[in-house]
């Protein structure tokens, strides 16, 4: 599927209590790289599927729904505060098409939107795609944290 079609067949809503096999089926289809620096431990996969069974105010997750999987997702943590952070993933077949992009531009609209500072957002040295995509659209990576794996990004809000 090229690029554009995907793109235009792709919805974003709000991730509900009854996605729980939308959401189990794409972290089981996430290949070895991507679980390496998205899903170590299962944390992520492990922070939706608790939200699905207790949503909870000071989190929010939207999921990018294609040919009735979910093809990626977005999510803030610690929503409650002005500068929230957050986390996006894209499944496999489709990175590199886009939809990484268009998620994280609907999560800045929506914190904007809600009125937040800024985001802020950690992601592993070695997820390079991950970094062009945050520059791109203006975070500024301000160094490296948790023992030299991460690095921190944070984008600011300007008038």
């Amino acid at each position: 599927m090229a690029a554009n079609e995907l793109l235009e067949g792709v919805s974003i809503r709000e991730i509900q209590p009854e996605d729980v096999s939308l959401v189990q089926d794409f972290f089981d289809c996430m290949g070895k790289e991507s679980r390496s620096v998205f899903n170590r431990r299962d944390y992520n996969q492990k922070g939706v599927l608790r939200f699905c069974a207790h949503p909870d105010p000071t989190r929010r997750y939207w999921m990018a729904e294609l040919e009735e999987k979910m093809a990626g997702y977005v999510f803030f943590l610690d929503w409650n505060t002005s500068i929230p952070a957050l986390g996006i993933a894209v499944r496999d077949e489709w990175q590199g098409m886009g939809l990484g992009k268009r998620l994280l531009l609907f999560a800045l609209e929506m914190a904007k939107d809600e009125g937040k500072g800024g985001i802020q957002l950690t992601t592993h040295v070695a997820n390079l795609r991950a970094q062009v995509l945050y520059e791109s659209v203006g975070f500024s990576c301000m160094g490296s944290c948790k023992n030299g794996t991460e690095l921190f990004y944070l984008f600011r809000y300007r008038e």
